[in-house]
């Protein structure tokens, strides 16, 4: 399996011409294994791709913010900014850089980071007193190809795993007579046509 990682492409770059549905799965890992199955089976996976829908949006709160907090997070992240501007200052002016200008600087970062910090703390009045982190999630991956390939690429994920495949060919069947179901309706909700 290829360890390479993924460039960024415009939008006309991650457009095929023709998509069809080759699989739905419920982890993108199973989408990679079967595009990697199809690559490893000569397939021009190029005419290939993954497609995350149902996206969701999760929130894992990690713990309570407290003006403590806040102010720690304020410190550490200035004492970063300081340090960086005083290694900046020690890289272009060696004449006046001592060990002294070094430790007023990192201070004068760390002063500077607690301020700002409970400054953004305050101006939120408390609407928002908990840290967490949040990542945007598809819930299902559809593999799509082109339609020049699809029946290759439907025989060779047949082989992959029979049993997906036959689940495919049925939710792919079942999908065309609802969207046919669903124009019937639509033509008889017309009604006859009327000169």
């Amino acid at each position: 399996m290829s360890t390479q990682p993924t460039r960024r492409l415009t939008a006309s770059q991650l457009a095929l011409e023709f998509p069809q549905s080759l699989a739905v799965f419920g982890k993108y890992e199973e989408a990679q294994k079967a595009v990697d199955y199809l690559s490893d089976h000569e397939f021009p996976v190029q005419n290939v791709m993954i497609v995350g829908t149902d996206l969701k949006q999760i929130e894992r709160v990690t713990g309570r913010l407290t003006r403590g907090r806040v102010a720690v997070g304020g410190i550490m992240s200035g004492a970063w900014l300081g340090a960086f501007v005083a290694l900046v200052f020690a890289i272009f002016d060696t004449a006046n850089s001592t060990p002294a200008t070094f430790f007023i600087t990192v201070i004068a970062g760390m002063v500077f980071g607690l301020v700002w910090a409970l400054i953004g703390y305050a101006l939120t009045g408390g609407n928002r007193d908990f840290t967490s982190i949040q990542q945007v999630v598809a819930t299902k991956y559809e593999v799509l190809v082109e339609h020049r390939d699809a029946a290759k690429a439907r025989e060779l994920i047949a082989q992959m795993d029979p049993m997906r495949a036959a689940q495919e060919q049925a939710r792919i069947a079942i999908e065309k007579a609802r969207a046919e179901e669903a124009a019937r309706s639509a033509a008889s909700a017309q009604g006859p046509a009327t000169n």
